[in-house]
């Protein structure tokens, strides 16, 4: 396992926004049991590749966890290579506010932002 905590984070291979992690951290406080953030690159979506957010119980030895400002973000070591360089942040506008993962690795992206291309 490989942890990143607030002190190192510009060495860290994902970045979390401070304001991401504020929210991140309320999501895991009102969980009951949950113990990090997951984020998951899986195959799929109409762009080829998809982010998924989960909480879980959890955190395996293969992965990777960024904690920042109270949030404890895992991404495992399948996904880590499609989101190198990448930051999760907050975005907040008409449509409400919703997580998002900038990533200067991919080439395309769907128009609704959640399917992406490398």
């Amino acid at each position: 396992m490989n942890v990143v905590a607030d002190d190192a984070l510009s060495m860290a291979p994902v970045k979390v926004s401070r304001r991401a992690a504020r929210r991140i951290a309320h999501l895991i406080e009102e969980s009951s049991g949950s113990a990090a953030f997951r984020v998951t690159v899986e195959g799929g979506g109409c762009s080829g590749f998809q982010y998924r957010f989960d909480l879980v119980d959890s955190v395996d030895g293969d992965d990777v966890v960024v904690r920042r400002d109270g949030a404890v973000v895992v991404v495992d070591s399948v996904s880590l290579p499609y989101m190198l360089g990448a930051e999760i942040d907050l975005t907040d506008d008409l449509m409400g506010e919703a997580l998002q993962v900038n990533n200067p690795l991919a080439t395309a992206s769907c128009g609704c932002g959640t399917s992406f291309a490398i």
